[in-house]
């Protein structure tokens, strides 16, 4: 059977911003605390898209040691200019209480895959911040502004400011041209213009189950804008059963032939037969894509008549090919890129790669959930049912001592099963996990039954069938036995602390801690991520 296209590209890929260069389109999106920052995919039909590159690859245009869970890059913006690419992102630095630190930063690129150069500093009023090329050659810089004062919302409209590109700064004052919708939560700002008219997308009503994208326009850059009066262009707030949920986040592109879409952010829970408050999403905030069509009265609006988004957009004939099962043996003279690890602009700090000898070494820093020194390297889910496994090699002689292998989303929802060092049964395997819990405590599923090892070598593998996981080892690679069984729906935005509090989504990798700070390592000869499709 013929997969559905939509999502276009699945798991955690949220906030796409997409631009057309000749031929070839380009899709931006955000990676919060992982790094390298920012994902740029690449398509030809606008189904099938294929990493380009992780432009945000150097400490200094990204560093985020420190910044806590779910902060780090929001929301990039890509665009292209006179044989320029640009692209603005946030390193947001703060996330609870009435503050947001969101420095704002411009860096350019020839080439999508090229050495994009120094950042330029922009601002920090505000995150989701777009970059607008006009047809008179002026750029135009754009924010959603936070509000911290009691008596507002945080969300405190759209700053437009010009951007001088000879002196690389931002001049003339700030102006808020628009101040949202009733739907509220207004941000990810972006501007077009078609017919004598600026249009304004922005995404409301929060990322969540009432998340939106507004239109609103002006024959004048600064406003003001009204708003489409048949409401937002996409949403499924009103319809909580349909098969795409929480779509709102987007961007606009012009075909060659003078068609429109609207790629947006999208979610598929688990079960949406629960209640709001009770679904689970792993697959995270993924990308969706839609035709819209521009109407006799000028607005932009899906070309279905509809606000619900489609799993198949009929302009749209391509067939996805969307396999993302891989085995990487550490043999080659890099990781594979479907891997990224966390904060760090210098990874060479913990993991070094044996090429000769095919493996992967990684040397254990701080504890799981660390926002400094955590050596963990994974990748993202891309499907609700899925294996992954390694083998695993590791001397530990201390209880602060782990390795193995881990499903994780943040500090504070995981599942870990590894090996570790304890004074009366000595080499064994243990499992840890935290379930949503916001203070961080652990639980230990398995530990008065841990399992005692004779070798240091252990094959691990988790398998996942949508809310479920299941650990499991293998002493010879060939006969499995359960570790045991936990509830992987917490690996979703909405578990612990929240839809609105969690942005990113499932991963599932190698890690390894030393909280003895002796720095030793662990060996991974393989990992092995495979897709089970007729789950």
């Amino acid at each position: 059977m013929k997969p559905n296209i939509n999502p276009i590209l699945p798991g955690f890929n949220p906030d796409p911003s997409i631009v057309r260069v000749g031929d070839d389109y380009y899709i931006a999106v955000s990676t919060f605390e992982w790094y390298p920052g920012v994902q740029i995919f690449h398509s030809k039909d606008l189904v099938n898209w294929t990493l380009a590159n992780r432009p945000l690859n150097r400490k200094d245009l990204l560093d985020m040691t420190g910044v806590p869970d779910s902060c780090g890059v929001w929301a990039p913006c890509l665009s292209y200019d006179n044989g320029m690419f640009y692209l603005v992102y946030s390193n947001v630095k703060r996330f609870d209480g009435n503050f947001k630190d969101t420095p704002n930063y411009l860096t350019c690129c020839e080439t999508i895959d090229g050495e994009w150069s120094k950042p330029i500093y922009m601002n920090s009023s505000g995150f989701d911040a777009s970059l607008f090329h006009d047809e008179d050659g002026r750029k135009w810089f754009l924010n959603m502004v936070w509000d911290h004062r009691p008596d507002r919302t945080f969300f405190g409209g759209t700053l437009l400011q010009e951007y001088c590109e000879q002196t690389k700064k931002l001049i003339g004052k700030p102006k808020n041209i628009f101040a949202g919708s009733e739907l509220g939560f207004t941000e990810g700002p972006h501007l077009y213009k078609k017919s004598g008219y600026y249009y304004l997308l922005t995404a409301e009503g929060g990322t969540g189950y009432n998340h939106a994208c507004t239109m609103a326009r002006s024959k004048n850059i600064d406003g003001p804008y009204e708003i489409d009066p048949q409401g937002p262009i996409v949403s499924s707030k009103d319809d909580l059963h349909h098969g795409l949920q929480r779509n709102g986040h987007g961007g606009l592109v012009e075909t060659p032939e003078g068609k429109w879409y609207l790629t947006h952010l999208t979610s598929r829970p688990l079960d949406l037969n629960q209640p709001v408050e009770q679904r689970r999403s792993p697959l995270g905030r993924e990308s969706a894509i839609e035709e819209v069509t521009f109407t006799e009265d000028g607005w932009f609006r899906l070309i279905t008549g509809d606000k619900l988004a489609q799993l198949n957009p009929p302009s749209l004939t391509a067939t996805p090919q969307r396999d993302f099962s891989f085995r990487d043996n550490f043999d080659g003279a890099s990781i594979s890129n479907n891997f990224q690890w966390l904060r760090t602009p210098t990874p060479e700090t913990f993991y070094r790669l044996e090429s000769q000898s095919a493996h992967l070494k990684i040397t254990g820093k701080h504890s799981v959930g660390s926002t400094f020194e955590q050596a963990l390297i994974a990748t993202r889910q891309r499907h609700f049912s899925f294996s992954a496994e390694t083998e695993l090699v590791f001397k530990p002689n201390s209880f602060q001592q782990q390795a193995g292998l881990i499903c994780y989303y943040n500090a504070h929802k995981f599942h870990y099963a590894y090996m570790s060092f304890d004074e009366e049964i000595g080499l064994h395997l243990d499992v840890i996990s935290c379930e949503g819990d916001e203070s961080l405590t652990a639980k230990f599923p398995i530990f008065d039954k841990r399992v005692p090892l004779t070798s240091s070598r252990v094959f691990l593998r988790a398998e996942i069938n949508y809310g479920l996981l299941t650990f499991k080892y293998s002493l010879d690679g060939a006969v499995w036995v359960a570790l045991c069984e936990l509830d992987y729906s917490i690996m979703s935005d909405e578990a612990g602390k929240g839809e609105g509090a969690n942005f990113t989504g499932a991963f599932v990798g190698m890690c390894c801690q030393d909280m003895t700070g002796s720095d030793i390592s662990a060996e991974f000869n393989y990992f092995d991520y495979q897709e089970h499709h007729g789950e």
